[in-house]
């Protein structure tokens, strides 16, 4: 079974300086049908305007990933990080029992735009964890890339919970056979260009929750960057 989500019926807040759509329900926007989906919270695909940003902020009991497409993203947190993500650079904080954070854009002239994801830990009252990494981006040339799970297979970020992340790109016409496991669910994310998804079209902003499918067929309409999770 697969369920689309297109971009345009997105949760949408425009704030001048921050321009973010949101897949599942977060702050202002409120949609009882989209609450989530399954260890899956938060989807956010925000652009931040030249040297503006979110101020420091708490955040507890929540796996936090953040996904760099263009410009920058400068981070400062509680537990001393400082760091600046890049264009495919991720970023992984564990909240744990408790942190405080800051995300700014430091750049004069370019926008930030980035994906958020938040998923539920599998327990609370962890410590408090950061990392980043970046990848090859030959790895995901027409295969999947993990880029997070929960034992950090492959280099890949460690999150506490059992989901996995992955990363494809695919060029016009190139086909990927992905199997499932049919007892677990899974949600895919176009981040850039265009993808048919069985005999679905998506378009950047799109997602698909699929469920009870042992076997998905993706097709690229151009090139293409798509994300996939794998969840319990």
């Amino acid at each position: 079974m697969i369920a689309l989500r297109r971009s345009e019926e997105r949760g949408h807040a425009n704030h001048g300086w921050l321009e973010s759509y949101h897949t599942f329900s977060f702050a202002g926007y409120d949609d009882p049908r989209y609450r989530g989906f399954s260890s899956l919270r938060v989807m956010n695909e925000d652009r931040v305007a030249p040297g503006q940003g979110f101020g420091t902020h708490p955040h507890r009991d929540m796996e936090i990933v953040s996904y760099v497409l263009e410009g920058a993203l400068e981070h400062k947190d509680s537990m001393g990080n400082g760091e600046v993500l890049r264009p495919g650079e991720f970023q992984r904080i564990s909240a744990g029992t408790g942190i405080s954070h800051s995300e700014f854009n430091p750049d004069d002239s370019a926008t930030t735009h980035f994906y958020q994801i938040w998923l539920f830990p599998d327990r609370k009252g962890l410590p408090p964890s950061y990392e980043q990494k970046s990848f090859d981006v030959g790895g995901r040339d027409n295969r999947l890339q993990l880029v997070a799970s929960p034992d950090g297979a492959d280099g890949s970020l460690k999150i506490h919970q059992d989901a996995r992340i992955y990363l494809a790109n695919l060029q016009d016409s190139q086909q990927l056979d992905l199997p499932l496991d049919a007892k677990r669910a899974a949600w895919l994310q176009v981040l850039r260009g265009s993808v048919a998804l069985n005999e679905h079209d998506l378009f950047a902003g799109d997602g698909a929750a699929i469920r009870e499918e042992s076997q998905i067929r993706l097709v690229g309409k151009g090139p293409v960057e798509v994300m996939l999770f794998d969840l319990a």
